[in-house]
């Protein structure tokens, strides 16, 4: 449930409240709790508690509550013990106020209010039946929402710095502000006329001003070549969004650092692991864009030969991964997401699973005019509650929701599937069944094979029928065959009832294998290409 509220609350942009019993339930909330933390997601968590006099003699479900989630949450209250009367009832509505308001504010985040009983746990029929008095003045909570403002002596320095940067990039980590703030991103990338290297996550890639825009997408590919890296390497970078998926781009910045790198954190939040940051600006995305905006007086710049780089090399990169993946039947993870951003309707969201899901979708997804959005517990980066998440992301009920994820990340939430039953949602599970923990296999442990148990210890291999786990929880069991079955099966499930399971099995060496094609071709056509 804990997993469910939180991606209801991310899709919504609205604080969710969390309720349960004493004890060891309390410490079921703690995963969740700690990826609201770290992804600025409004939670309020309230606990049920035993009463003073049944601590510390033994009582069932009564553990130590005071604090539980230590520094997770934006703030902790204990409660005053309710009693049979509403003299409580006051204090209640101005906890409640504050509650809503430390979660909605910036940095949003989790809170928690601890909340003992005595028994009778049930109230008099009298008190449920009273009229209740509303005070809208003092049930309104108040909401920190200023754009946050840089001095006007920042703002000039920073803007003069971009007129005179000649190699200047912006970069967008995962961000999920609404659409008013990626067109502003967008207006401003094409404003100055630098390339955009935007994570899939980041909203920028399908949106209707993408296509106009110098949005470089491949960037994972082809900055692990040396030789790309170094003449591509910027002097200025403007990022927006938190810490970015790709390994690629963040070794290349430590590789070639820049002078200048401005980091736009108006939570103060510090996503910044290489500490490449020289200026740290506490101003929202949108209100920095509109004041640069103003300040440089923009029109439309044209790419400069140093953009055309980044666009070139992109699309080397991108039409080397068509042809191969357009040259293969197999069923491999690539190409899913390929099929995903052709099938899925305008106005989707995509909630991807952490693990090869998020970084396939950050490697392979392209531009796309339709609006698509991405969401991804990209907090603490666990594969732990994903599905929950995207059937909480579904009960906001605003339009389609497709979960892509991997098998272990499917099978550790499995029982999410219940929600859905209970709720009557609807939903579309995409599996990618490649018999274990496929990221495993591409790191340097899987070259010592038995010598450290590859298998049993990293691979971990479910040898379970999917579909058949799917079916027990009242889902629609779909065992994909081809591409051709996965786009009828997709187009089924998104008008469909209820929630289908699209099982795509995935054979790992092939898909180890095509993976280290695509990079190596992509290698060779920068190699042999007229790049500059």
């Amino acid at each position: 449930g804990s997993f469910f509220g939180l991606g209801l609350a991310k899709t919504s942009r609205k604080p969710v409240v969390l309720v349960c019993t004493s004890g060891t339930a309390t410490t079921n909330y703690h995963s969740a709790v700690v990826e609201a933390h770290h992804a600025r997601v409004p939670l309020i968590v309230l606990t049920a508690d035993r009463p003073p006099e049944l601590h510390d003699c033994g009582a069932g479900q009564t553990i130590d509550q005071v604090e539980l989630y230590g520094g997770a949450v934006r703030w902790f209250a204990e409660t005053p013990i309710p009693g049979p009367e509403n003299a409580f009832e006051p204090e209640a509505r101005l906890l409640a106020r504050d509650a809503i308001a430390k979660a909605a504010s910036r940095p949003r985040g989790p809170v928690h209010l601890n909340v003992p009983f005595r028994e009778p746990l049930t109230p008099s029929r009298e008190w449920l039946e009273r009229p209740v008095e509303r005070d809208d003045r003092q049930a309104r909570p108040h909401f920190d929402v200023s754009a946050l403002e840089v001095d006007s002596n920042t703002l000039t320095e920073l803007v003069e710095r971009l007129r005179r940067s000649q190699q200047g990039v912006i970069i967008c980590g995962p961000l999920d502000e609404g659409p008013e703030t990626t067109a502003a991103i967008l207006e401003l990338t094409r404003s100055l006329g630098w390339p955009l290297l935007a994570d899939a996550a980041s909203q920028l890639r399908c949106a209707p001003g993408a296509p106009a825009a110098p949005l470089v997408t491949s960037f994972d590919l082809f900055l692990r070549d040396d030789a790309t890296r170094a003449r591509l390497a910027p002097d200025f970078v403007l990022r927006f969004g938190d810490s970015p998926t790709s390994k690629a781009q963040r070794l290349w910045l430590e590789r070639h650092p820049p002078e200048r790198y401005v980091l736009v954190d108006p939570d103060a939040v510090g996503h910044d692991p290489s500490r490449f940051a020289t200026d740290v600006l506490k101003i929202t995305p949108h209100s920095l864009c509109g004041a640069l905006r103003e300040q440089l007086v923009c029109r439309e710049a044209r790419p400069s030969d140093w953009c055309s780089s980044f666009l070139a090399a992109d699309a080397s990169a991108n039409d080397t991964v068509s042809a191969i993946l357009d040259g293969s039947d197999r069923l491999l993870e690539a190409r899913v997401v390929r099929e995903l951003a052709t099938a899925l309707p305008d106005d989707a969201l995509l909630y991807v699973s952490n693990s090869m899901p998020a970084r396939d979708v950050d490697v392979f997804l392209t531009v796309r005019p339709e609006p698509l959005r991405i969401l991804c517990n990209r907090g603490a980066n666990g594969i732990d509650g994903v599905t929950s998440s995207a059937l909480g992301a579904a009960a906001a009920d605003l339009g389609p929701v497709v979960l892509l994820t991997g098998d272990l990340a499917f099978l550790h939430d499995a029982g999410g599937l219940l929600a859905a039953r209970r709720h009557g949602l609807r939903a579309t599970i995409v599996v990618l069944d490649n018999g274990g923990g496929g990221i495993f296999s591409y790191l340097p442990v899987a070259e010592h094979h038995e010598a450290v148990h590859f298998e049993e210890y990293f691979r971990t291999p479910h040898g379970l029928d999917l579909a058949s786990v799917a079916n027990a929880y009242g889902a629609r069991p779909v065992r994909v065959e081809s591409w051709e079955h996965l786009r009828a099966g997709l187009k089924e499930a998104l008008a469909s009832q209820g929630v289908s399971v699209l099982v795509v099995p995935i054979d790992r060496d092939l898909n180890v294998a095509q993976h280290r094609e695509i990079q190596a071709a992509v290698a060779a056509a920068l190699e042999g290409g007229s790049q500059p």
